[in-house]
């Protein structure tokens, strides 16, 4: 039932950037003479790189898995591993000086299982049990906004407003098996949602070859089959070795709360990346 939908909000998104990035191309290309106003700035850029994360995710969910329900930590309650790095992608290009857009994409993919064993005693007699869970998790992030840079000089600062996609798939399955009889339940949700993008920004340039950076964004919606908030927020630097190539290095922190009503299902997303970042970086 989910597939088709964000199937073709993918598609949709990635025409947009392509198509935006090939106007941005343009207009570059027309005024090959001009340069940005602040060597803070580029025409074009692009960021390839990966976000190291610390994670500490809880779900809080009714799944009746063994007739009980409550929170689940995945690092710590099933031994998710803490550290995972994430791919993640940014493209930033002007239209004119001060004035342009700024796209955002990551995914978070996890999944993993833990066995336990042991031997309860019922009824003055030793039953030996056994059980299994496994948990999934798959958070989908992409944003898109139209920006304002403010500033001349080394110094520019920057405020943009636009739309942010996400998506969530996440399920928690449990096998029990007790004096030889085996029981099994769970339950899954997969759902997305778009809301409304704040972005912040400061961009300092040292020389040409290094400058300095923060980002700041945030996504909050009520209401709706998936609402809650997600911050976002990066300090960094950037080495340009090469004129158009060159190298960035950030720490950031990401925080994820939401919130999914169903008659059957609630569930509730409480997620928390932070750790450094890594970045090839293209300017034009």
């Amino acid at each position: 039932m989910h597939a088709r939908p964000h199937r073709y909000a993918k598609a949709t998104a990635g025409l947009a950037i392509a198509s935006l990035a090939v106007l941005g191309a343009a207009a570059h290309a027309q005024d090959s003479n001009k340069k940005s106003q602040s060597p803070a700035l580029d025409n074009v850029s692009v960021w390839v790189g990966g976000y190291y994360t610390s994670n500490d995710t809880t779900i809080g969910a009714n799944t009746g898995i063994f007739n009980t329900s409550g929170d689940v930590n995945l690092e710590d309650d099933l031994d998710f591993k803490k550290h995972k790095t994430v791919p993640r992608v940014r493209l930033d290009f002007l239209i004119g000086e001060h004035q342009g857009f700024a796209f955002d994409y990551y995914e978070v993919d996890r999944s993993h299982s833990k066995t336990l064993s042991e031997q309860i005693n019922f009824l003055g007699n030793p039953i030996a049990a056994s059980a299994r869970v496994k948990g999934d998790l798959k958070f989908t992030f992409g944003s898109a906004a139209y920006k304002w840079w403010f500033g001349t000089g080394d110094d520019v600062f920057g405020v943009g407003l636009g739309a942010a996609y996400y998506k969530v798939k996440a399920s928690i399955y449990g096998t029990a098996t007790v004096a030889g009889q085996t029981f099994q339940d769970g339950s899954a949700t997969d759902t997305n949602a778009w809301a409304p993008n704040l972005q912040l920004g400061w961009r300092h340039a040292f020389n040409d070859q290094w400058r300095m950076y923060f980002n700041a964004s945030g996504v909050k919606k009520n209401g709706g089959s998936l609402n809650g908030h997600i911050w976002d927020a990066a300090l960094g630097v950037e080495w340009f070795p090469w004129q158009n190539v060159g190298f960035g290095a950030e720490y950031a922190y990401t925080k994820i709360k939401l919130h999914q009503d169903k008659r059957n299902y609630d569930l509730d997303l409480d997620m928390k990346l932070n750790g450094p970042a890594a970045y090839v970086r293209f300017r034009f």
